[in-house]
């Protein structure tokens, strides 16, 4: 899971980088935090559910479930709060980042 996140992150400067030379600086700040309101979630519950697993009891399918809402929860208020505070928010830019950050994983479907 920590393998995906980190491709997470790599499409998401990626996504940046091309942002930056279609639409300028606030179109790259804009898909930056979009993919990172996909990363920064995800790799939390990565982190979590590794430690679970490490347990002495092990990881169980509710606490998958729970921070999974967490997850969700937690991406929403991050778009939230980009949207609040970054005043030159390119939206386009946003959605392209968080979508390619979103979607990344798919590369590694196609690796094997």
């Amino acid at each position: 899971m920590l393998r995906i996140v980190s491709l997470q992150l790599m499409a998401t400067v990626v996504a940046g980088v091309i942002a930056a030379l279609l639409g300028g600086w606030s179109a790259m700040f804009s898909a930056v935090l979009g993919g990172l309101c996909c990363v920064v979630p995800n790799g939390i519950m990565a982190v979590r559910l590794f430690a679970n697993a490490h347990r002495a009891g092990g990881a169980s399918p509710a606490t998958f479930f729970i921070w999974e809402f967490v997850k969700i929860i937690l991406t929403v208020a991050l778009l939230f709060a980009t949207a609040k505070l970054y005043h030159d928010l390119n939206w386009l830019a946003l959605f392209a980042g968080f979508v390619v950050a979103l979607k990344s994983y798919i590369i590694l479907l196609f690796r094997h």
